[in-house]
C-alpha cells in the first residue's frame, strides 16, 4: 500500500504520519479521509482500499465517528442507506 499523503498531515496532528500503515490503521484512516479528504485525498483513499472496505467502516462506525452531514454524503455518493 502506499504512503499517507502529506496533504492529510493537519488531520494526523495527534499522530506521527510516517509511522502510520495503511493495514493496521485503516479505520483511522478511513474516518478521516471522508470527514476531511479533498479530491485528490478521497481518489487515493479509493485506490488503497476497496469500495466494499469503506461501506463496511461506515456501516460499522459511521454513526459514532462522522457528523452526519459527512455520513448522510457517503451514503448517498455510495449508493445505501
Amino acid at each position: 500500500m502506499t504512503a499517507i499523503p502529506h496533504s492529510l498531515a493537519p488531520f494526523f496532528q495527534e499522530y506521527d504520519i510516517a509511522t502510520l500503515v495503511p493495514e493496521r490503521d485503516s479505520h483511522t484512516i478511513i474516518e478521516r479521509v471522508l470527514q476531511f479528504g479533498n479530491r485528490a485525498e478521497i481518489k487515493w483513499l479509493f485506490t488503497v482500499y476497496s469500495r466494499e472496505q469503506i461501506i463496511l467502516w461506515i456501516n460499522r462506525f459511521g454513526n459514532e465517528r462522522l457528523p452526519q452531514p459527512h455520513l448522510n454524503f457517503w451514503k448517498l455518493v455510495l449508493g445505501f442507506e
